[in-house]
């Protein structure tokens, strides 16, 4: 069953008219036939609609920032600020050096009314000066939050001086919340301050072994990147940092030794691929290492950049083997799964990535979006050119940089490149758009509202969710398997993470639970009212 123009139009007929006509270009239906089709994103979201979106500060600190395990990484602002990113995100870590681990800390100034109004600077500068005496950390972090930027704290220059004092660096973010329009505003924040301060800031001139990489936006959440690593590492990759899933500012400060970026999430970390290329003459290839079939596609990929045939080889035959050895235990899922629909609304990559692992396991994807993505992440990077700067998208300072005359080299000729630009997506994304059916829905920014309502119509068997809607979709009798942090569950990437994804659907099918939740407007209406002589009561 598909959802035909009349009943979007029906669903968006129920907003006002100005809402209705800001809505109707966040949606679309695909269609093959109409060619490209523009999808409005990156807007600010409608006063009063509940929307699924995070906060800058959510995205620099959060999601960028806080997997960094030797970093420490304060919050300036309320607590709740700080334990949202902390406690909501499943960055798991290994404790190589407990000395220089502290994801296990949330660290803030838990400003309070009295910092607001009499300046919140020198308690920041007496947490960093605790922080330093109790845990020595090599490297800070301080993330502001929107009562900081409101009362017009300088982060900067608190951080400054502290670097001063304790002689080591000092990273100050201004990402207020209200930055932008969703997180992606405090990716490319973090992004800049990365590439900025810490990105090439070794005397490391050359990896540490052959076929270097770093893996960027990839962030370990359920062990995703150590699953990933190990394939990579037994096909015979030098990882030389990930960012930042289970990272380090130690080999963060080393990337610019690599000879390939691999970009998983394309939205929260093309910046730093991009400035990578432009510095240091490295390209990046987007990958997708969701699903059997997307791992298999991006190894392939990466041996074919390389052009070493050993490697090549060596691809083939971890390939093989584990496809040999998955296949089998998918097979008793894609039973269960088989004639299945889905919705897929997801963070980032997420939306797109995972259609592929549900393809394979016989679910079909009837609608899928993002949350804080931009045009190009749904059409594709060559609209880049056409993408208007915004009021929102001028507070987000732009970096420049520059060719690093000392460092640059190009790592393969420019007609090699453009040879396998034919072949791989090197330094390129198509987006989400070009792999959906045609029929299918397209949604920027998908709120509560549209939720219940295509719900209503297309009746999904599954809802790919995040952490803050999933409830509302499990009350609707419909499994949500949350991707945001997996449920306490994974890793879901690579080949055993396909295994694992499988199982936990198949269990959200086979779970007896959903028969003995009704939804409320099944058996009484949501208003109800009495008529008498004086009219309606």
């Amino acid at each position: 069953m598909a959802v035909t123009e009349k009943q979007l139009q029906e669903i968006l007929d129920q907003y006002p008219a100005k809402v209705q006509k800001n809505r109707k270009k966040h949606i679309l239906i695909k269609d093959g036939e109409q060619g490209a089709q523009i999808i409005e994103a990156n807007t600010r979201t409608v006063p009063g609609i509940i929307t699924n979106r995070g906060c800058a500060y959510a995205g620099c600190k959060g999601v960028v920032l806080g997997p960094l395990k030797d970093m420490v990484h304060i919050t300036h602002g309320p607590i709740g600020c700080a334990y949202y990113t902390w406690g909501t995100r499943r960055n798991k870590a290994k404790n190589d050096d407990p000395s220089q681990y502290f994801l296990n800390y949330s660290f803030s100034t838990d400003m309070q009314e009295s910092d607001i109004v009499f300046g919140g600077e020198k308690k920041l500068a007496k947490v960093i000066d605790d922080v330093v005496e109790i845990f020595h950390p090599k490297a800070i972090t301080v993330s502001a939050t929107c009562p900081v930027g409101l009362i017009g704290d300088d982060v900067g220059a608190v951080a400054k001086a502290a670097e001063g004092r304790h002689g080591i660096p000092v990273l100050s973010f201004s990402c207020e919340g209200y930055k932008g329009v969703s997180q992606s505003a405090g990716h490319h924040i973090a992004n800049n301050i990365l590439m900025d301060k810490v990105i090439g800031a070794s005397d490391l001139e050359e990896a540490p072994g052959k076929y270097a990489i770093n893996i960027l936006g990839e962030y370990n959440i359920g062990g995703d990147s150590w699953e990933i690593e190990r394939v990579l590492k037994e096909i015979g990759y030098t990882i030389v940092s990930v960012m930042t899933g289970d990272g380090t500012y130690k080999d963060l400060r080393n990337a610019h030794t690599a000879e390939l970026n691999l970009v998983q999430c394309h939205r929260s970390i093309n910046y730093i691929a991009e400035m990578l290329e432009t510095k240091y003459g490295t390209p990046w290839l987007k990958v997708n290492f969701i699903g059997v079939q997307g791992t298999t596609d991006s190894l392939r990929n990466m041996a074919l950049y390389f052009g070493d045939e050993a490697l090549i080889q060596k691809t083939e035959e971890v390939i093989a083997r584990e496809v040999a050895r998955v296949e089998p235990l998918l097979d008793q899922y894609k039973k269960i799964c088989d004639g299945k629909t889905a919705f897929c609304f997801v963070g980032g990559s997420r939306g797109h990535h995972y259609q592929g692992l549900f393809s394979e396991l016989g679910i079909e994807t009837v609608l899928a979006g993002y949350e804080f993505a931009h045009r190009d992440d749904y059409e594709g990077r060559e609209v880049i050119p056409t993408i208007k700067t915004d009021a929102d998208s001028k507070n987000i300072p732009e970096l420049h940089v520059t060719t690093d005359e000392r460092r640059f080299r190009l790592k393969v000729s420019p007609a090699k490149m453009e040879e396998l630009k034919k072949k791989i997506p090197l330094s390129y994304y198509a987006g989400m758009n070009a792999e959906m059916k045609d029929g299918s829905i397209i949604v920027d920014d998908l709120n509560h509202f549209e939720t219940e309502e295509f719900i209503k119509i297309l009746k999904p068997d599954i809802f790919a969710s995040g952490i803050k809607d999933k409830y509302v979709i499990q009350k609707m009798g419909i499994p949500a398997k949350q991707l945001h942090s997996y449920d306490y569950s994974g890793p879901y990437a690579g080949f055993n993470g396909a295994v694992n994804f499988a199982r936990d659907v198949s269990m959200g099918f086979a779970s007896p639970t959903w028969n003995f939740i009704v939804p409320p407007w099944q058996d009484e209406p949501l208003l109800s009212g009495t008529v008498n002589e004086e009219g309606v009561a």
